[in-house]
């Protein structure tokens, strides 16, 4: 029998953020389903954010690489060192354990390694390389900005940048991060973060904001195709406390006072837009086949404006209230392959609109409640779909629920 051989990069890769940390007690099955319905979506792996004091990491972590061997799917860790303090005996551990494992991504030959944070970790990873043998390090020091990470050029392979929202009291994300980092990094690999949405109110963590959501999905993926990098994360697959989430809540995965914005929010129509985007990301051109017609739509279910904001802010270290980074609108992103308006009904009350923006076969449109209320219904192309009622009721915990529904067409 043949040996059977790592996974190897091959152009460009998309991955999706996986937090390991809400993974207790999680079965093989969840697992299997989550690398199922990744692949489906065109993503080729997970980054697994793995904190260093979790008692349920070395279960996990081997289901984690046995499932994905099982499905040709990739891995590779991403240490978590904001959230966590590690030695270098413990990463030497985890790469050497798994370095050779079928479903590890490897890049020349080499395991990818990436982090969330760290850069005062900076100088332990001459060690951890010489312990392994090698690796290819792309961790995300978002901290140190794109030329903090430039002065850095001599540890990294390349390097991950989180900055996928908009910066506080800004609408719209923009790609001038991006290109700084791909200057800064002359040539070495530049991971991009792309984010469909965030909002958290995490008193316990002091975490109560929203960074400005209503066209990123849209905006981020149009900048993918202007910046090409090397690799994509996707940030996440599976934060709900930040409900940046691209999958349906896994209630045991819920972080103890995020139920109130999550149940009930599902985001996996999300997805939906993802194996048009990932094919022309990887081919370099937004004129590549679709693969099917349909739309994703997402909204708030309560007006801004019916009850107060809760103390949160707009975006990360803002001080302004979030009521502002958002406007009272159905955001819709459609796939076809000619133009076409779309309707959306709200209790009943019927607009149809052309689009904003368009890139490739993608067209973004963005359709306000103007006061309406009901059941949301949208339609293209003869096609329709309903989704949950937006609502003049203000929330049970007495102040706006800034997360957003999603749903497919």
């Amino acid at each position: 029998m043949a040996a059977v051989v790592p996974r190897q990069s091959s152009g460009r890769q998309v991955f999706a953020h996986y937090m390991v940390g809400l993974t207790s007690g999680q079965s093989q099955d969840q697992w299997a389903t989550d690398i199922t319905q990744a692949k489906a979506s065109g993503i080729d792996g997970f980054a697994l954010n793995i904190g260093s004091a979790d008692s349920w990491n070395a279960q996990q972590i081997q289901l984690a690489y046995d499932t994905a061997a099982s499905n040709s799917f990739s891995l590779f860790f991403s240490f978590d060192m904001a959230a966590s303090s590690w030695t270098v005996d413990q990463v030497v551990s985890l790469v050497n354990q798994y370095k050779d494992a079928t479903s590890q991504l490897k890049v020349n030959g080499l395991p990818f390694v990436s982090t969330f944070e760290g850069p005062g970790w900076a100088d332990n990873w001459a060690s951890v390389r010489s312990q392994t043998g090698g690796i290819y390090l792309v961790p995300d020091w978002s901290s140190l900005g794109a030329s903090g990470v430039g002065s850095k050029l001599s540890q990294i392979d390349g390097a991950f940048n989180w900055g996928a929202w908009p910066n506080a009291n800004e609408y719209t994300i923009n790609d001038g991060n991006d290109v700084a980092y791909k200057s800064s990094l002359q040539g070495k690999s530049y991971m991009m973060g792309v984010s469909p949405y965030f909002y958290t109110d995490l008193p316990q963590y002091s975490k109560n904001w929203y960074s400005s959501s209503d066209s990123l999905w849209y905006d981020r993926w149009s900048q993918v195709l202007e910046i090409l990098p090397e690799y994509i994360e996707i940030i996440t697959w599976n934060d709900y406390g930040e409900s940046s989430y691209i999958n349906d809540p896994i209630a045991a995965q819920i972080v103890s006072g995020a139920e109130t914005y999550v149940n009930g929010f599902a985001h996996s129509a999300f997805r939906f837009v993802l194996p048009y985007f990932i094919s022309a990301y990887k081919a370099g051109t937004a004129d590549v086949a679709l693969p099917s017609e349909g739309a994703v739509a997402w909204y708030r279910t309560t007006p801004v404006s019916v009850c107060g904001d809760g103390g949160t802010v707009w975006g990360q270290g803002g001080t302004a209230s979030a009521a502002g980074g958002t406007q009272d609108l159905i955001s819709i992103i459609a796939l076809s392959n000619s133009a076409q308006s779309i309707t959306v009904s709200i209790g009943g009350s019927s607009q149809t609109v052309s689009a904003s923006k368009t890139i490739g076969k993608a067209s973004f449109y963005q359709v306000p409640f103007n006061g309406a209320t009901g059941a949301v219904t949208v339609t293209l192309n003869g096609k329709s779909t309903t989704g949950p009622e937006i609502t003049s009721a203000c929330p049970s915990t007495g102040h706006v629920n800034f997360n957003s529904v999603a749903i497919q067409l």
